[in-house]
C-alpha cells in the first residue's frame, strides 16, 4: 500500500463549503454597482476585503492563482481598468504567502495590520493604475477611501468567520 503525500489527501467538503468562500468574494464586488452617488471614492472594495478576510482567516483554503477570475470578476463591476485587480489582487496573495510561516505568531492586531497594508497597496496601485491610463493625480482622493476600508476591515474579518462556521456546519 502506498502512502499518499498530504497534497494528494483531499477531504471531500460539501458543494457549501467550496461555494460560499468565492460567492462572498464575488458578491462583495458586486456591490460596487449599487447606485451610490459620490464625488469621491468612499466606498471600501468589497470583494477585496472579503478575499483578504478569507486569506488571513482561512490561508490553506486557497492557492494565489484564485486571485486571477476574482480579480478579473471585481475589474468587470468596480470599473477599473482591466487587469489592475488581476495584477494587484495576485501580487498581494503572493506576498501573503511568502509571509505564512508556522512558526509565526499572528493575533487580531497582526491580522489588522497585514490587510491594512494590503489594502492601502491595493487601492494605491489601483489610483496608480488609473493614474497611467487617464492622466492626472489621483492618489488624494483615494486616501479616505483607504482610512474608511482599514477602519471597516476588522467587520470583514468577523463577516469570514461567521460564513466560515455556517459553511463547515453540517
Amino acid at each position: 500500500m502506498r502512502i499518499q503525500p498530504a497534497e494528494e489527501r483531499r477531504i471531500a467538503l460539501p458543494p457549501r463549503a467550496r461555494i460560499v468562500p468565492i460567492a462572498s468574494v464575488m458578491a462583495g464586488s458586486l456591490l460596487t454597482i449599487l447606485p451610490v452617488i459620490a464625488d469621491a471614492p468612499l466606498w471600501p472594495p468589497f470583494g477585496l476585503m472579503m478575499l483578504l478576510g478569507w486569506r488571513l482567516l482561512r490561508p490553506e483554503l486557497w492557492q494565489a492563482w484564485i486571485a486571477i477570475p476574482l480579480g478579473a470578476f471585481d475589474d468587470l463591476f468596480s470599473g477599473q481598468p482591466l487587469g489592475s485587480g488581476i495584477m494587484l489582487w495576485t501580487l498581494t496573495l503572493l506576498v501573503l504567502d511568502m509571509m505564512d510561516n508556522p512558526a509565526m505568531w499572528r493575533d487580531y492586531w497582526v491580522e489588522w495590520l497585514v490587510g491594512a497594508i494590503a489594502l492601502a497597496f491595493c487601492l494605491a496601485g489601483g489610483a496608480a493604475v488609473v493614474t497611467l491610463t487617464t492622466g492626472g493625480s489621483v492618489l488624494m482622493p483615494v486616501l479616505p477611501q483607504i482610512a474608511i476600508s482599514v477602519a471597516a476591515f476588522p467587520f470583514f474579518l468577523r463577516l469570514c468567520a461567521l460564513l466560515d462556521r455556517w459553511r463547515l456546519r453540517l
